[in-house]
């Protein structure tokens, strides 16, 4: 079998290089390339690092490294699911790798997650590349569907306590997950008193133009609005951010309603605690300014 190849890998590097993070790259060293294919919707590479394990990237951009992945799905996930008093069905639009479902079933509330994702090809090579995230496909409250979570949102009005977009980045097939419609609709398909996160727009030191733009039409549409962030080392400037939103005027997201006890915290999670929930609501004073 020939060896597979790829433009992003050149000398044994996999080199990351955007528009959307201009003058900088991410490097990691390749060991082995798994598998690279064109699916309908995007270009899929997995290939095996030196250090952070198995690496899926989606058109040319990294979404999770075994090393680092549980900082941002447990914190896009526990940051909404311990918002919400009694999170029973639950919504994942993306998240074809299964990251966010592992998080999702960890909460005993939990009565129905669906997963809605548009490229069939993710889900089927992280079940097959990335065993330790997909496991969450195998839960029997999950159900998975392969269709554009934009108009499936059209069909559900008032069905979910939670609802959590996790997306690549603002190009491409999820470019609509960042614009106000799609926070319209999410807050339709809410329950009273639903929360929703959503890969925030990237990151404070890149992006904080997007963010605001982002935040001020998630107000136009939701009473209650924050925007919290996870550290993660593979992702652009090592870090990502979250809006959290809920239908509830009075809510209180820097605070969790919910928690576990520190065991059951060290037993379920990697990074997320109810500490780090505090904390990811407290911004640095330039992007706290630009928030205002």
């Amino acid at each position: 079998m020939s060896e597979i190849t790829h433009p992003t890998i050149k000398d044994g590097w996999f080199r990351e290089i955007s528009d959307m993070w201009p003058g900088q790259a991410m490097t990691l060293k390749v060991n082995n390339v798994l598998h690279h294919e064109k699916s309908k919707y995007q270009d899929v590479l997995i290939f095996e690092s030196s250090d952070h394990g198995t690496v899926l990237v989606l058109d040319n951009v990294i979404q999770c490294t075994e090393r680092d992945e549980f900082s941002y799905q447990e914190m896009i996930t526990h940051l909404a699911m311990n918002s919400h008093p009694n999170p029973k069905n639950v919504l994942v639009i993306g998240g074809g790798d299964g990251g966010v479902l592992r998080e999702v079933v960890k909460h005993e509330t939990v009565e129905k997650a669906v997963l809605v994702d548009i490229d069939e090809a993710v889900i089927r090579l992280s079940k097959k590349y990335l065993p330790g995230m997909s496991i969450g496909f195998q839960h029997p409250a999950v159900t998975t569907l392969v269709q554009d979570g934009f108009k499936y949102l059209e069909d559900q009005k008032g069905q979910f306590d939670v609802i959590i977009t996790d997306s690549s980045d603002p190009e491409g097939p999820a470019e609509t997950l960042f614009q106000k419609p799609y926070f319209e609709l999410l807050n339709g398909a809410l329950k009273e008193g639903g929360v929703i996160t959503t890969q925030g727009s990237e990151n404070q030191w890149l992006h904080l133009p997007l963010i605001t733009k982002l935040k001020k039409d998630c107000k136009e549409v939701f009473p209650t609005v924050e925007y919290a962030y996870t550290t993660i080392p593979t992702y652009p400037s090592g870090q990502i951010g979250f809006m959290v939103c809920s239908k509830d005027p009075n809510a209180n997201l820097r605070e969790p309603l919910r928690s576990w006890s520190p065991e059951e915290e060290e037993k379920l999670c990697k990074y997320y605690n109810k500490e780090i929930h505090r904390a990811a609501f407290i911004l640095p004073t330039f992007a706290r300014k630009a928030l205002k």
